[in-house]
């Protein structure tokens, strides 16, 4: 998985986020079997922070979809814990590459629909409009940043 400004949503402290995400699952997708532990750790770390903070907004800001959104959030979550708990208990390292490969499928969906609707809320809210966002020629994959 590589960023690419089409995951940009306006949001300095979402987007920084979602880059992040896409940092960390990258790292699972270099990871070798034995960093395997290692890296869906930090990731399942990461993605509770970065989900207890869109949840924070959107309470704070009384977004409608809240419970939507927290749920989707909630589903991964138990996911990776359900594979980390699988890992402990001597599973294949294989069920991580394939939690893996949910997430890359899952991500760009999820930010499309969920998380730009919630920037959209934020922005409308605290500047009376949707969010500005600059982004470099996303048809052309040169223009990818590259992990």
């Amino acid at each position: 998985m590589r960023w690419s400004d089409h995951y940009l949503l306006g949001n300095a402290a979402m987007d920084e986020t979602h880059r992040e995400f896409v940092e960390r699952v990258a790292a699972l997708q270099r990871a070798t079997d034995a960093e395997l532990p290692a890296r869906l750790a930090q990731f399942a770390q990461h993605a509770m922070e970065h989900f207890a903070q869109e949840e924070h907004w959107m309470s704070s800001t009384a977004f409608p979809a809240v419970q939507c959104h927290a749920d989707e959030h909630a589903a991964v979550l138990r996911s990776v814990h359900e594979v980390e708990q699988m890992l402990r208990n001597g599973a294949a390292v294989t069920i991580v590459r394939e939690l893996t490969r949910a997430l890359v499928d899952w991500f760009p969906k999820h930010a499309d629909y969920m998380d730009a609707a919630l920037s959209h809320w934020m922005s409308k809210r605290e500047h009376g409009g949707l969010p500005v966002v600059l982004r470099r020629d996303v048809a052309n994959p040169a223009s990818d940043l590259s992990l």
